[in-house]
């Protein structure tokens, strides 16, 4: 079987992956709004700080650094973040808990609408629940498995979540 990796990822690939977790942050929005507009604002405020957290804890050591990478982090964390050592990436060990984070992101939404189903039922809730559930699930693999790891170079030469996932499958 052939690999091949990208220097630059296509852009409608950066998009498709953006949108999706542009989405997911949209949605778990709009249902903790259902608390009052500054529950939502402190949900954003959560999901930006995850994100500036990947960037500077993983994005800054990646081969894709000042590159178009599958997520679309590469070229942004290079404007933000000065490079750091390629070997830091590699040697980096992976476990649940460093994923506890993105799991929040949508755990908060989740519970905060399940809470405001008991209170008040609506169907519009029930779908944005169930979006939710989806385009985390659903959508961060099809992005992960089809896009972006498929094609990754930093895969080809080590990445830690990679290991970690195939340590699973094993």
């Amino acid at each position: 079987m052939e690999s091949r990796s990208y220097e630059n990822y296509p852009a409608w690939m950066v998009i498709i992956s953006s949108a999706v977790a542009v989405s997911i942050y949209a949605v778990g929005a709009y249902i903790l709004a259902g608390f009052g507009i500054p529950v939502s604002i402190l949900y954003v405020l959560y999901c930006l700080w995850v994100e500036v957290g990947v960037l500077k804890g993983s994005c800054v050591h990646c081969y894709y650094y000042g590159k178009v990478c599958g997520l679309g982090r590469g070229k942004l964390c290079s404007l933000l973040f000065k490079k750091g050592d390629p070997q830091k990436f590699i040697q980096r060990e992976v476990s649940w808990k460093d994923m506890l984070s993105d799991f929040i992101v949508s755990l908060f939404p989740l519970v905060g609408g399940t809470i405001l189903l008991v209170r008040e039922f609506t169907w519009l809730l029930v779908g944005m629940l169930t979006l939710l559930v989806i385009l985390f699930f659903s959508g961060n693999a099809l992005v992960r498995g089809a896009f972006a790891c498929r094609y990754c170079e930093q895969r080809e030469i080590g990445c830690p979540a990679q290991k970690m996932f195939s340590k699973q499958q094993a």
